[in-house]
């Protein structure tokens, strides 16, 4: 755990170096920084996705008990695939600044698809341990990660589109649909499964007077 954490906190450090003081003559930094809109913008779609990884991570390990060699690949695999995020940050962020409508077009795809990759990453995690309930606390329903597999594809799915509607028809969709996603991811960091259990517990009526 302690080295995906570091994993994490670099892959953070360096989303924040794409963030540069704006290169304007004297008197033209507000209208610098605000000509910068797309940086700040692919940093906090990029930093929120990184942020709800971390939180996913930390709720899937609070439910192993043990680990095993397959489980580190799977472990290495999300970490390779968040690695990537800070390189299509800056892709998207440079095309959108350029104005360039076809060089949008491809960060956005390109954003895309490592979005996929990662989620595509959790979904093979999340079907090893749907695989090896022994790996899992005792106190773990055997059908919590199984439906966790759900979340990860809807996440694959979803950017997949993204990439497709920022290509072919619009890149700032494609960014919206980007912003969106962590929102979702957080929502259900504690797991889909627990998602559930608890919107029943909240919707229960309640019982009827003695």
């Amino acid at each position: 755990m302690a080295f995906s954490d570091a994993i994490f906190a670099i892959i953070i450090t360096l989303l924040v170096l794409d963030l540069r003081v704006p290169d304007v003559p004297p008197g033209r930094l507000l209208s610098g920084l605000l000509a910068q809109w797309p940086s700040y913008v692919a940093y906090l779609a990029s930093y929120s996705y990184v942020a709800v990884v971390w939180l996913n991570h930390k709720a899937a390990f609070n439910r192993i008990q043990q680990t095993d060699r397959g489980l580190h690949w799977m472990n290495l695999f999300v970490l390779f695939s968040t690695a990537l995020l800070p390189f299509p940050t800056s892709v998207v962020s440079h095309a959108l600044q350029e104005h360039n409508n076809a060089d949008q077009r491809v960060g956005i795809a390109f954003y895309a698809l490592v979005g996929a990759l990662l989620c595509a990453s959790w979904l093979a995690f999340y079907h090893y341990l749907a695989r090896n309930p022994d790996l899992l606390k005792d106190q773990v329903k055997d059908e919590f990660f199984s439906v966790e597999r759900l979340r990860a594809l809807v996440g694959v799915v979803l950017y997949v589109l993204a990439g497709m509607i920022g290509y072919l028809v619009a890149p700032l969709i494609g960014l919206a649909i980007f912003l969106f996603l962590p929102v979702f991811y957080a929502i259900t960091s504690a797991g889909l499964y627990q998602f559930r259990v608890t919107h029943r517990i909240t919707h229960r009526p309640p019982p009827p007077p003695d």
